[in-house]
């Protein structure tokens, strides 16, 4: 396939605007002139809301398995790009083609994990409360109720992930999946891998009867186009991934608007580790070493990355601390995804350098994106909580705790994030029982005696969390959940059977599973 530079507005290609940009060489900051972008203008982006508005009417009507199949070919066309998806994402990214090798195939996997739900069928909800016409001493109508999809959606690429959180990306197969059309804004960082994979989408929305539509991609630098997308009257959710302060702008447009929408904004977190006191004792050059790998993995890019881990003070605690160091010190510095990402990176070292009550533990020459440690206490993060801030690279602050109950302290004063981790025996466990009920409250999802980076794509996962994490904690945006961000419950009153949809005729044509008068069955 060849680049286009142009927004893909359905089946049509449209270049109208003026403003250009271009990729840039994440090693080297050299713009990739091999494609010139256009920005989208408002007239381009509204024609691409309108037209998903026209397709929604079509698609919401497509059957599970019509969708099942389209999600199916898409995972097909992205494989069938090849080796040209691979070595376009490495010239924009800087990963290793082993990293996105697997993020292509997570990405084919989501696609047809999603293909599989719906072909389940189980997923719209279906219930039923049958009529008691001679109930006293007022008769019961028949109500039933199912899951439908929400109208248009908006999806943000992130930077982080050019494949599983872009394009094809969660957001998108879930709104998909749900019978909602997606106008996908493309990330400036690489926009060569975002025009492949939509045409990729395109070709398997062709090719499996889909309205013209049903997915359109839009280029831009700039924060106009997100902002013009995120305001068109047509858009009915959000989806997006990225930073804190990205995410809450969004939010807060979304919000302002006449008919406010749902944004559903992950934006990362410092995802707290909690290393107990015996298990530490017993695992300390095992443990110290496996920090360290999950802090420098992708470059410290992944957004569960441990950006803060928590170790009570005793005799142990200075020789942990100096292998982690070690550990890391090992480690060379990281390549980062953008010259932005990096500057925010050594700016958000040199503020936790100079906080008072901190002690780097590691080496840092202010240029490079080197693996660094920082050491603190519970009462300087109190005082500090700016401490506790994400700094998204290869970054970790150890937290020092004088005993079980500042532990517990530091724990209750946590902002929601995405995940936290419990390394501990079974002793451990049960005399900081108090800690795991504290962090269910604070995550969306706990990690036991492993690392959180990495979010295995299944039914059960949960990658959300409490405010500042995401913008809504009911959510997740990894697993098959994460459909009903863009559905709602629709319920018919006394329908007659052949207006009902067929999920909840009494025939029950598709052969679903369904709570009836309260009890599950088929």
């Amino acid at each position: 396939m060849n680049i286009s530079g142009k927004q893909l507005i359905g089946n049509q290609q449209s270049n109208r605007g003026e403003v250009v940009f271009f990729a840039f060489n994440p090693k080297t900051n050299e713009p990739l002139e091999t494609t010139a972008f256009y920005e989208a203008t408002d007239d381009e982006i509204a024609e691409a809301v309108e037209l998903a508005e026209r397709a929604f009417d079509v698609y919401r009507q497509k059957t599970d398995i019509e969708r099942a199949i389209f999600l199916e070919t898409i995972a097909d066309e992205i494989l069938n790009l090849g080796d040209v998806l691979i070595q376009t994402a490495m010239s924009e990214t800087a990963l290793p083609e082993p990293r996105l090798i697997g993020e292509r195939g997570r990405t084919m996997g989501q696609l047809r994990l999603f293909a599989q739900l719906l072909r389940g069928g189980e997923w719209v909800n279906a219930r039923i409360d049958r009529a008691q016409p001679d109930r006293q001493p007022l008769p019961k109508s028949d109500i039933r109720q199912m899951q439908m999809p929400l109208g248009v959606v908006a999806v943000f690429g992130a930077s982080n992930f050019p494949l599983a959180f872009s394009t094809a990306g969660g957001d998108t197969v879930s709104a998909l999946a749900a019978g909602c059309p997606v106008v996908f804004k493309a990330h400036p960082a690489h926009p060569s891998t975002c025009e492949l994979v939509g045409q990729a989408i395109l070709n398997a929305a062709e090719k499996t009867g889909m309205p013209n539509g049903v997915f359109s991609l839009l280029q831009g630098a700039s924060n106009r186009v997100g902002q013009s997308l995120v305001m068109h009257p047509s858009v009915k959710a959000v989806g997006f991934t990225g930073s804190y302060r990205g995410g809450k702008a969004i939010f807060d447009l979304a919000n302002s608007r006449p008919e406010p929408i749902p944004v559903y904004a992950e934006m990362g977190s410092t995802n707290p580790v909690f290393f107990l006191p015996r298990i530490l004792k017993e695992k300390k050059a095992a443990l110290a070493a496996g920090l360290a790998q999950s802090v420098t993995l992708g470059g410290g890019q992944f957004c569960t990355n441990p950006g803060v881990f928590v170790l009570q003070n005793n005799e142990d605690t200075e020789g942990v601390l100096a292998a982690i160091a070690d550990n890391l010190s090992q480690l060379p510095a990281a390549t980062l995804l953008t010259q932005g990402i990096k500057k925010a990176y050594v700016q958000g070292i040199v503020q936790q350098r100079e906080t008072v009550g901190t002690a780097a533990l590691t080496a840092f020459e202010g240029d490079f994106a080197q693996p660094h440690l920082l050491k603190t206490s519970v009462e300087t993060t109190l005082q500090n909580p700016e401490i506790l801030e994400e700094v998204f690279g290869p970054s970790t602050v150890g937290v020092v705790a004088n005993d079980k109950e500042q532990i517990l302290t530091f724990a209750k004063n946590l902002k929601g994030h995405l995940t936290a981790t419990i390394h501990g025996t079974e002793e451990d466990l049960a005399e900081y029982s108090e800690l795991i009920q504290i962090l269910t409250t604070k995550v969306g999802r706990l990690v036991f005696n492993g690392f959180p980076t990495g979010v295995e794509v299944t039914a059960a996962m949960v990658h959300g969390g409490p405010f500042p994490a995401t913008t809504v904690p009911l959510s997740t945006s990894v697993g098959t959940t994460a459909i009903y961000r863009f559905t709602r419950p629709v319920c018919f009153q006394d329908f007659p059977q052949s207006c009902l949809p067929d999920a909840l005729k009494d025939s029950n044509p598709l052969g679903i599973g369904r709570w009836i008068d309260g009890v599950f069955g088929k």
